[in-house]
């Protein structure tokens, strides 16, 4: 393997730790279903490829236009689900997805089915990023959102978000907006989406509709579910994990969304706590209880307690 493949690789698997982790948040940590959230993924992508293109903006510019605008319309998303829950949640979050790439896909403005082209990569002082720096830039952004997320987690909306998941009507009668939180919730997510999208366009330099089908919703979802909804290191390491199955899979290639289909069912059914989650599996056998107790337990031993 050469130093150029190694690197596309791994700017992949930065970018869908990001998803992963923007996913995390309106699952994870709300608790709300989406199913089509390649379709953010999408929206930023086409966002600061257009913003770039003709209205001229940098790339540092276009990046947190791009995550504003994916967060806007990700806020739209949060008022539909406060009247839908469950199921109909995830028909919904299924249907944006393909209306959105619809969308893409039968307007000139977003290029039709040919998609857009002749994206550029970001200058640094004048300089054209290379591949290398650009993995650089792609881990840096996972960090922020990795950080992002650990702050929101220690949060009082972190908190709030919990309690929505645990137990919404209960949320409800203590006195918590949850129509606020879970609005909140996916803007977060959907603007760490677009986030992704944009330095998947500007690392691919050419984007199609079919690079935000739902399909991509699956996968990010698959890397939640297996890594460990609810935590920052089981997207993470979700993500690690099945960015490489499609190199070990390449003969099954037709059929790795019936893989990951499977994978999931497998998952909630057997282990839905995931690989990396609290009280996996995993973790029990490395520290012989779930991962908090293991800390907590270390802490009051030296006289602290979190």
């Amino acid at each position: 393997m050469g130093l150029g493949y190694l690197t596309t690789i791994g700017t992949f698997v930065g970018i869908y730790i990001i998803l992963t982790l923007s996913l995390n948040i309106i699952s994870g940590y709300a608790g709300q279903i989406s199913l089509g959230h390649a379709a953010f993924f999408g929206i930023g992508a086409y966002t600061s490829a257009l913003l770039t293109l003709k209205a001229g903006f940098s790339f540092w510019l276009a990046l947190p236009a791009a995550m504003i605008i994916a967060g806007f319309i990700g806020a739209g998303v949060g008022i539909i689900s406060l009247r839908i829950k469950g199921d109909f949640l995830a028909v919904t979050t299924i249907g944006i997805n393909f209306v959105i790439v619809t969308v893409f896909e039968y307007s000139d403005f977003f290029g039709g089915a040919y998609g857009i082209m002749g994206i550029q990569y970001p200058m640094l002082f004048g300089l054209k990023i290379s591949k290398f720096y650009y993995l650089m830039l792609v881990f840096f952004f996972v960090v922020v959102t990795a950080f992002f997320c650990f702050l929101i987690s220690k949060s009082w909306i972190g908190l709030a978000l919990e309690t929505i998941r645990e137990d919404e009507d209960a949320a409800e009668a203590s006195g918590l907006n949850c129509a606020k939180f879970k609005i909140i919730a996916f803007a977060m997510g959907c603007a760490f989406a677009g986030l992704g999208g944009v330095l998947y366009a500007h690392f691919m330099r050419f984007i199609t509709p079919n690079d935000f089908t739902f399909p991509v919703s699956i996968t990010i979802v698959a890397m939640m579910v297996v890594g460990g909804m609810g935590t920052i290191r089981g997207p993470i390491l979700g993500a690690l994990l099945m960015a490489a199955l499609p190199e070990l899979l390449r003969p099954l290639a037709n059929y790795r969304l019936l893989f990951y289909g499977g994978l999931i069912v497998f998952m909630t059914r057997f282990q839905p706590q995931g690989l990396f989650g609290e009280n996996a599996f995993i973790i029990k056998k490395l520290f012989g209880q779930n991962l908090r107790a293991a800390f907590s337990k270390r802490n009051r031993a030296g006289g602290e307690e979190i």
